[in-house]
C-alpha cells in the first residue's frame, strides 16, 4: 500500500478547460525544434565518430551515447504522437463506456519490463468499472502518467493504480513514492516544457502538458497530491455510465 502525506495539491479548474489551437500548435513546433535537436545533433555526431571505425573502450562509449540519443528521439517521438491525436480526436469525441480493468491490464503488461528495468515495483489492481471517455484518448492519458512516475521514482520504488468509486463516478489514481513535487512547481508541471529541478535528466517535455490537454477535452478532470521527497498521487475523475 502506497500511502504519503498530503503537502501539495493541483486540481484542474473551469479556467483551465480549454485551450487555444494556435497554442497547441505552437507547443508541437517548438517541441520539434527543441526537445529533437539534441538528441539528432548526438546521433549525427557520433555517427561521424564510428565512421572513422575507432576500437575499443572509446568505440564503446560512443556507441553508447549513440544508443541514449535514439532512445530519447523515439521517446520524443512518441510524445509529438500523443500530442497530435489528442489534437485531432478532441474534434470528433464521442464519450462511450469504457472498461476500465480491461485498459489497466493493457497498461501494466505495457510499462513492466520498463518498471523491472528501472528495479521499480508496478501493481494495478483489478476493476469491473465503467467510466463514460474515450478509450484511445484515456489511454494516452494514463500511459503518459505512468510513465512519468516510472521516470521520477527511485530504484526500490513502488507504483499503485488503481480506481475506486466517487460522487461523480470513478477515480483512477497512479500513486508513486519517487521524488515528489514542490509546493512552488505544482502550478508548472503540465505546462509544455516546464523542468523540475530534480537531476533526473531530459525534463518533462510534453507528458503532463498532455494528460491536461486530453483531459479537458474529455471533460475529465485531474487532481495531483504530492509530498516532496515522499512521493505523488496523479488522479482522473471520470463520469460512470
Amino acid at each position: 500500500m502506497i500511502t504519503h502525506q498530503q503537502h501539495a495539491v493541483w486540481r484542474q479548474g473551469p479556467a483551465e478547460e480549454s485551450h487555444r489551437p494556435n497554442g497547441f500548435y505552437k507547443s508541437l513546433i517548438a517541441m520539434t525544434g527543441h526537445d529533437l535537436r539534441r538528441p539528432l545533433q548526438i546521433i549525427l555526431s557520433v555517427n561521424s565518430v564510428l565512421s572513422r571505425q575507432f576500437s575499443g573502450i572509446p568505440e564503446r562509449e560512443h556507441l553508447a551515447r549513440s544508443q541514449t540519443a535514439r532512445f530519447e528521439l523515439m521517446r520524443q517521438l512518441d510524445r509529438l504522437i500523443d500530442a497530435i491525436r489528442v489534437h485531432e480526436r478532441a474534434e470528433t469525441i464521442e464519450l462511450q463506456p469504457v472498461k476500465i480493468g480491461e485498459l489497466l491490464e493493457s497498461l501494466a503488461r505495457e510499462h513492466n519490463g520498463a518498471a523491472q528495468a528501472a528495479g521499480l515495483t508496478l501493481r494495478v489492481v483489478n476493476s469491473r468499472a465503467l467510466a463514460m471517455s474515450d478509450s484511445v484518448l484515456l489511454e494516452g492519458i494514463l500511459r503518459n502518467l505512468i510513465k512519468n512516475a516510472i521516470k521520477y521514482t527511485p530504484s526500490g520504488g513502488k507504483i499503485l493504480v488503481g480506481c475506486r468509486r466517487v460522487s461523480s463516478g470513478i477515480r483512477i489514481e497512479v500513486h508513486d513514492t519517487g521524488i515528489g513535487i514542490a509546493e512552488s512547481n505544482m502550478y508548472k508541471i503540465f505546462n509544455a516544457f516546464e523542468r523540475l529541478e530534480s537531476g533526473v535528466p531530459e525534463g518533462l517535455g510534453l507528458g503532463l502538458f498532455i494528460v491536461r490537454h486530453a483531459a479537458a477535452s474529455l471533460g475529465h478532470r485531474v487532481d495531483v497530491r504530492s509530498t516532496e521527497g515522499k512521493g505523488s498521487c496523479f488522479s482522473v475523475e471520470i463520469d460512470a455510465p
